[in-house]
């Protein structure tokens, strides 16, 4: 897929996230103030955060979509990640929001019984919110682009709410009023979770860690198919944004040319981009194969 394509699809779902979270955020605040729900009102609270969590990420995502520049050789990708972990953070604060809100309604006894609206918007809510999850999950693994992936996590985290919020919502219109604050609560700590998961999935990008062990091995079976690769001494890998980011150490025949070496590298390069269109670049040294060499590194 395109460079340019790969981005914009990422860019369009991410839209179409934005503003249907921007309607069910409206609709859920004004359900659980008019409906007098204070699970669902958090909910909508949520939702607000959720607003500019998403907002943050589509201009992540923008600034991740620049080529490389003078000083930014490789490239923007990181901004994604970067903006993944401003997702988290959002998600963190919204979850410990509501705890201590639900908390407080519980102590102080302040809640009342909603109205079926209230119940109603819960109800929405999971359905559009799950809707929305799967439908950008599923290209965020295709892009394999963390932005898209956090937002995903993060419907799906609304989805989990609203059946908690249902639940408890639907418990206090039928009489059991404390219900309503304690499902808000205890959302709380699915949303903590969620948010764990996201911000451990950023940091691991931003600090270089390797990408998936069954990538590297496919793409050091691959090299090792060319002719000329006697064998390939080291692979490396590390993420940004939708790429990924390849450091090869090739073995090959220490009579060969320089011309030659770097026909053979080109051709590795090649068909790694041919095979794995989430590759964005492909960095490889070439050793001779029948002599014992220090791999000379400072970190």
């Amino acid at each position: 897929m395109p460079r340019e394509e790969r981005f914009a699809r990422a860019e369009r779902i991410m839209t179409i996230g934005f503003w249907v979270n921007a309607l069910l955020m409206v609709m859920k605040l004004a359900a659980g103030h008019y409906g007098k729900s204070d699970a669902v009102f958090a909910d909508g609270v949520e939702s607000a955060c959720d607003f500019i969590a998403i907002f943050s990420t589509l201009v992540a995502l923008r600034v991740g979509r620049k080529p490389f520049d003078d000083k930014h050789p490789y490239g923007h990708g990181k901004a994604e990640s970067i903006a993944a972990v401003i997702v988290s953070l959002v998600i963190f604060g919204t979850g410990a929001g509501i705890l201590v809100s639900a908390v407080h309604a519980i102590v102080d006894r302040t809640f009342q019984p909603p109205d079926l609206f209230a119940v109603a918007a819960a109800l929405v809510t999971i359905g559009v919110k799950e809707w929305l999850y799967r439908f950008s999950v599923a290209t965020g693994r295709r892009l394999e682009s963390p932005a898209l992936l956090a937002v995903a996590k993060d419907h799906r985290k609304d989805a989990v709410t609203s059946v908690a919020t249902l639940i408890g919502v639907s418990a206090a219109y039928f009489g059991v009023g404390f219900m309503d604050p304690l499902a808000a609560g205890l959302t709380a700590f699915f949303i903590f979770h969620i948010g764990y998961e996201t911000f451990t999935s950023a940091v691991h990008d931003l600090m270089d860690a390797q990408p998936a062990a069954e990538l590297l091995r496919e793409v050091t079976a691959l090299a090792e198919s060319v002719a000329g690769v006697e064998h390939v001494h080291e692979i490396r890998g590390r993420r940004s944004g939708q790429y990924v980011i390849i450091d090869l150490k090739l073995d090959m025949d220490p009579e060969m040319t320089v011309k030659c070496s770097h026909d053979v590298a080109t051709a590795v390069k090649r068909l790694i981009f041919e095979r794995f269109p989430n590759v964005g670049d492909v960095m490889i040294h070439i050793n001779p194969h029948d002599e014992a060499h220090e791999d000379l590194i400072r970190l």
